[in-house]
């Protein structure tokens, strides 16, 4: 199957938008790839014999956007930045449900860099960046929102911008100040134990 274009892509997201359910249908096999390959990304730092592979993440992403209901679209980047935080979401769920946060010792710093580096140990990890970024969204939620879309989208700088409809700079700016802050809060929060 051809590489879809972005133009078809946000134009079957536009039309799921206004109520198309069959755009869905078009749209899935469109998008699967790329999808996939975030999922293998994000399960290639779990730890083996993860109960979730990539394929079931990817069907649970599904399962959450049907779910959701309506959602108005803007374009394909904000689809697979959608589709990302999902994948976030369900794995940092995974993650404290199984009970893998332990506080106090282990604690490894988290290298927020432009190759996308996850975590050696992302269970724990991933739910103390959670919880960081959580709370970096109560300071500043664009802030935020450019580490999900940059760290856990794969977005590029530009892709970024475009998406929360900013500059280019303002996306790097925000990108050098929140990987600093997130990397104080969670070692301050390694240091108080949790």
């Amino acid at each position: 199957m051809p590489t879809p274009s972005a133009g078809e892509i946000t134009q079957l997201l536009q039309s799921w938008s206004a109520g198309d359910a069959r755009a869905l249908e078009r749209l899935t096999p469109l998008v699967y790839n790329e999808l996939h390959h975030t999922a293998e990304r994000y399960m290639a730092q779990e730890r083996p014999g993860h109960t979730l592979q990539a394929t079931a993440l990817i069907d649970e992403v599904y399962v959450r956007l049907v779910d959701c209901g309506r959602v108005t679209w803007q374009d394909r980047n904000h689809f697979f930045a959608v589709c990302a935080r999902l994948m976030r979401r369900i794995l940092t769920d995974f993650a404290r449900s199984r009970s893998y946060l332990k506080r106090g010792g282990d604690f490894r710093q988290i290298t927020f860099d432009e190759n996308l580096y996850l975590p050696t140990q992302p269970a724990a990890e991933l739910v103390a960046l959670d919880d960081a970024l959580t709370a970096l969204a109560g300071v500043d939620k664009r802030k935020s929102e450019v580490v999900e879309l940059r760290f856990f989208g794969g977005l590029s700088v530009s892709e970024a911008a475009a998406v929360l409809g900013v500059s280019d700079e303002t996306v790097k700016r925000d990108w050098r100040l929140a990987k600093l802050w997130l990397l104080r809060e969670m070692r301050a929060e390694n240091r108080h134990g949790g």
